[in-house]
């Protein structure tokens, strides 16, 4: 086994834990290790207050009064689709939409730009998709007759470069990949990805919703087409989606849902629609939400997402050496560029049952497909439990997870 790791200098965990009120609880009477940050983030203060003023002193709704509060409560909602903007370095404020999530942001893609497919057109997903990266293509196939092809991944989950080059043809007009593997961690070659598909005619869409919270994006310098997340798992408030489309794209789709805000002019013979980011944002927006995924985007940058990824390869490295070490743990997912994310079985025992005797030490840890059921008869396994890491999170809580799992082997034997 290698030397343990030097701890990444100059961070200072126990600060940034203390920015998350939630982290100083218990459970089971158990200091609390908080392990399922793949599900979803903590929330720190900065995100909590931010939400807490907007309903305590200057609510409204948004776009349509011409009162002080509801001038006030625009401008914040409009800054922060500019704070995402910038984040994302987007090259227009146009190019981001707000959704309730990303799996709405997926559909609104597979609804909307789905139009423009006919039949014998062909998406191509991975074999490590989640469920929301899989269904909304599937739901496209039955209305307008597209093939959905399925790109393969190793034994280690790696994404097979060239059995994606062998896919690819000029049938293939959108390649719709995850940008991290919410079960294993896996970062997909995002730069080749969409090399090769625009080499061969056909737009890309990734699903980062396990990217954002772990390294700086570009959008512009990765020349995706689409590229979605959403804001729980970034520290942020659930309810509040992205989507990031070129300006191009998104201008010559059709409106997705409709409804109040997205029209120009309505009558009862015609409507039309309202310019971008607009025509994709019917009815009551999610002000609140977007406020507050503002002010997580604000947090982590000020901490800087260099900084965190380093945080967390140390974290993935201690992990991955400590867990190896408990009896019959077995890891899912090996790829060697791949975020603080690590499935595993333990012998015999049931994911479910793992899960269930680790909470009793405090440990919070995700079991069971992850929404990613095809991934699971890929790997020849029922499920896994799942230790996903963040910002906050230390060594001492990987010794907390072992432990526990020690436990585990003693049931199970």
């Amino acid at each position: 086994m290698n030397d343990v790791p030097t701890p990444v200098q100059d961070y200072d965990v126990d600060a940034y834990r203390a920015d998350f009120p939630i982290l100083s609880e218990t459970m089971r009477g158990k200091p609390l290790a908080y392990l399922d940050n793949g599900a979803s983030a903590q929330k720190p203060r900065a995100v909590i207050d931010a939400m807490r003023n907007a309903f305590e002193h200057c609510y409204a709704n948004v776009h349509r009064g011409a009162y002080d509060f509801s001038e006030r409560t625009t401008a914040a909602y409009e800054d922060a689709r500019e704070t995402v903007r910038a984040f994302l370095n987007a090259g227009s404020e146009r190019e981001i939409v707000f959704a309730k999530n990303a799996t709405e942001a997926i559909n609104l893609v597979a609804y909307s730009y789905g139009k423009t497919l006919k039949p014998g057109d062909k998406v191509l997903i991975t074999e490590m998709e989640h469920h929301s990266n899989i269904v909304p293509w599937q739901l496209l196939r039955e209305e307008r007759g597209i093939e959905l092809g399925v790109i393969p991944v190793s034994d280690e989950g790696e994404f097979l470069v060239d059995a994606y080059r062998d896919l690819l043809d000029e049938r293939v007009k959108l390649v719709a990949v995850t940008h991290v593997s919410n079960v294993m961690g896996t970062i997909t070659p995002a730069e080749k990805i969409v090399a090769m598909a625009h080499d061969a005619g056909a737009k890309v869409l990734f699903d980062a919703s396990q990217a954002v919270m772990h390294m700086a994006v570009d959008v512009q310098a990765l020349d995706c087409d689409f590229y979605v997340f959403t804001g729980h798992k970034l520290y942020g408030p659930n309810g509040i989606g992205v989507l990031y489309g070129k300006e191009t794209l998104l201008d010559a789709m059709p409106p997705f849902l409709g409804g109040g805000d997205m029209i120009a002019t309505v009558t009862f013979e015609k409507s039309t629609w309202a310019e971008l980011p607009a025509k994709f944002e019917a009815g009551t927006p999610p002000i609140t939400e977007a406020i507050g995924l503002a002010a997580a985007i604000d947090y982590v940058t000020a901490i800087g997402l260099d900084r965190i990824a380093a945080h967390e390869r140390d974290l993935l490295t201690y992990a991955m050496q400590r867990l190896s070490a408990v009896d019959n743990f077995r890891a899912i997912g090996t790829a060697p560029n791949k975020t603080a994310v690590i499935s595993f079985t333990l012998g015999d025992a049931h994911p479910h049952d793992v899960a269930t005797i680790v909470d009793q030490q405090g440990v919070a840890v995700r079991a069971g497909h992850h929404c990613a059921e095809p991934l699971m008869h890929r790997m020849g396994v029922v499920g896994t439990a799942r230790a996903s890491m963040g910002l906050y999170n230390t060594r001492a809580e990987i010794d907390q997870l072992a432990a526990a799992l020690d436990k585990v082997n003693a049931i199970f034997g």
